[in-house]
């Protein structure tokens, strides 16, 4: 994918051409910017490539992080598909620890469970009912650069009738996932000194589906040759609430593994081997094995650049500390809208510019010291020799996980709090956000 110049015009009319921003991609992030933009006044359109309800590859859990965000778009989360839960469960080394999410000023004292099927067109919906116009079946296929300046100015891309059309604005968001095509054709391409990892989920019928905890394996246990194997990689088994288990597993590049794992393999090894109660059985799952890439602690920078915002994993905004998306698609697209709306509302291309390259300074002002120290704790997770000493003296201690809950999930009150937040706040801040 290149710049390229305009094609001959279509037969459509201006005003289905242009706007204030387009948006490339209605995941979380895009939709979510869509929706902030919308509600503030600008002509926002968001080209999706494929259209709703789709699947995506996702634990399928919201943190409170998350639904925080969902409360701010004005999301009803308490009916029908909402599932509910009450903090983690972390097992390993021996243990079984259940850790409530903190009670907290800032996020509420709840997570959530919805599957991405649909989470995404909720979403979706949310923005065009806002005021944004979304086009499904829509593939962008280049950014179009302004000659003079090499300025993005909008984007050519196939309708769903395979026509090639321009649309054009002053701004453009990349939110078009880890791949971000619009990215790598103008040369912002992934950092090999960030964390990239891999998940693998599926979903099977389970009398665990109603599960109000979202549990968190540690080590993955292989027993299927008559003597217990650790696997390299973390696990996960969440209830959807609708009769099914979302179980999974990650897997970092900082385990030697990383490149040699045959990732389905691992997670039929890994659920053969629990309770046959729990019914984690090829019989009872219900669709394939999907795999997805991680792209962690902004492994692509920079997020603004030439008219062309980076949000969710086209910017490598997953935390490194506990694999999340979600919550930071959607606060970096809130993020962006924010500073979208305040740049277009400059009179002049030099100020509207001055404050565009205010997103990426926020961005690392918000999470560059947390992210810095989530690929500490990559590097160190990969390492078994920690990860079997951690679990086995680190999850009996309740308070210590408390704190690592807090601190894997980013949950802390930013100006007052317990000490525990006063700690992993001011190592926050302390650490380099390069």
């Amino acid at each position: 994918m290149s710049a390229t110049a305009p094609p001959p015009p279509t037969e459509r009319g201006t005003a289905d051409l242009e706007a204030d921003v387009i948006i490339v991609g209605a995941g979380p992030a895009g939709s979510t910017a869509a929706c902030h933009m919308a509600r503030s006044g600008l002509d926002v359109l968001v080209l999706e490539k494929t259209a709703f309800p789709r699947e995506k590859v996702c634990g399928d859990g919201l943190t409170p992080r998350a639904v925080k965000q969902l409360a701010a778009l004005g999301v009803p989360f308490d009916g029908p598909g909402w599932i509910p839960n009450k903090g983690l469960r972390i097992i390993g080394g021996g243990a079984r620890l259940e850790l409530p999410w903190p009670e907290l000023a800032e996020y509420p004292g709840h997570g959530l469970v919805r599957t991405r099927y649909d989470f995404d067109q909720i979403l979706a919906d949310h923005a065009r009912a806002a005021g944004a116009k979304i086009l499904e079946r829509t593939t962008v296929q280049a950014p179009l650069l302004d000659p003079r300046t090499d300025r993005v100015q909008g984007v050519v891309a196939k309708d769903p009738a395979g026509e090639r059309v321009v649309y054009r604005a002053p701004l453009v968001v990349a939110a078009d996932g880890n791949s971000s095509r619009l990215s790598v054709a103008l040369g912002i391409r992934k950092r090999d000194d960030r964390p990239m990892g891999v998940a693998v989920r599926t979903y099977f019928t389970s009398p665990r589906h109603d599960d109000d905890y979202l549990e968190s394996w540690l080590e993955l246990w292989d027993s299927s040759s008559g003597k217990d194997v650790l696997l390299p990689g973390y696990g996960w088994i969440f209830g959807v609430g609708d009769g099914t288990s979302n179980v999974g597993l990650g897997i970092l590049n900082s385990t030697a593994a990383f490149q040699d794992v045959d990732y389905r393999r691992l997670l039929r090894r890994w659920t053969e081997s629990m309770p046959a109660e729990w019914g984690f059985t090829e019989e009872n799952r219900t669709g394939p094995i999907r795999g997805a890439a991680l792209p962690m602690g902004f492994n692509r920078t920079p997020h603004y650049t030439r008219g062309l915002m980076l949000v969710g994993d086209a910017g490598g905004m997953v935390n490194p500390f506990n694999g999340e998306g979600i919550a930071y698609a959607m606060e970096a697209g809130a993020i962006a809208a924010e500073v979208a709306v305040q740049a277009l509302s400059r009179p002049t291309v030099q100020t509207r510019e001055r404050a565009l390259h205010r997103y990426p300074d926020i961005l690392s002002d918000v999470y560059g010291g947390y992210y810095t120290l989530g690929r500490y704790f990559v590097k160190m997770i990969g390492n078994p020799d920690f990860m079997k000493y951690a679990t086995k003296y680190g999850l009996p201690q309740r308070t210590l996980m408390k704190f690592a809950l807090k601190m894997l999930a980013n949950l802390t009150e930013p100006s007052r709090g317990d000490a525990m937040d006063r700690v992993i706040n001011g190592l926050s801040r302390m650490a380099p956000a390069a």
